[in-house]
């Protein structure tokens, strides 16, 4: 009686070993704890490089910028800090217009809803298309790369790319406040020309830029847009 119980004994102590260690029976427990610490930080520096690659690649324009303004200051060194002053005023300029419009881009993401948009300016809205990418290219106030953050949400939600390139085209040239500022400096012969001649061009070459697109390039832009804001 005595010698089974020993030797069950022994038999659930190898059992717990083995359960412990089935693929080494002479890797201690804390070894194999240390191997996997070290294969999760070994994971967790590659995920952080990674991130650190992403972002370099994403920002790699303004670190360009950054280093030709660094080579100019010691090449010469009042061009470097004109050049750092035109920066440092254009960047304050665009962390004051930026933040609202992607307040008020948030907005028009939540509060209007997909189907608004594809009907006045999806596929089959036509005319009512391109007289609301008119009027919200017109009516628009700032320079023009406000516009392609609010184009990109327009892609989103479905936009006719045509119209959306319009919309683009007629922020750049044909928005009121700077259409008032031409009437006043120009002349309104100058001001009406500008408009008869832009207008139909923007309009035909938006139509063109379109039709040049692949399937498959159109739908890259909406998944790319889809992607930018979720």
């Amino acid at each position: 009686m005595n010698t089974d119980t020993g030797a069950g004994t022994g038999a659930e102590v190898n059992a717990r070993n083995i359960s412990i260690n089935p693929g080494n029976p002479d890797m201690k427990p804390a070894d194999s704890g240390m191997k996997f610490r070290n294969k999760t930080a070994r994971s967790e520096n590659k995920s952080v490089k990674r991130r650190v690659t992403a972002l370099a690649k994403r920002f790699r324009f303004a670190i360009v910028f950054a280093f030709v303004i660094i080579a100019l200051y010691f090449t010469d060194t009042a061009q470097g800090i004109k050049a750092f002053e035109i920066s440092l005023s254009n960047t304050k300029e665009m962390l004051g217009l930026i933040p609202p419009v992607f307040v008020l881009m948030g907005l028009l993401d939540a509060w209007v809803p997909k189907e608004t948009f594809i009907r006045y300016m999806g596929e089959a809205s036509g005319l009512k298309g391109v007289l609301t990418a008119l009027f919200l290219g017109s009516a628009a106030a700032g320079p023009l790369y406000i516009a392609f953050p609010i184009a990109a949400l327009l892609i989103k939600k479905k936009a006719k790319l045509a119209y959306v390139f319009f919309f683009l085209g007629v922020w750049s040239t044909t928005k009121i406040p700077l259409l008032m500022y031409e009437f006043s400096y120009m002349g309104a012969r100058f001001t009406a020309i500008q408009i008869a001649v832009c207008i139909p061009l923007f309009l035909l070459l938006s139509l063109i830029i379109e039709k040049t697109l692949s399937a498959e390039d159109r739908e890259s832009l909406y998944r790319k847009a889809e992607f930018e804001f979720s």
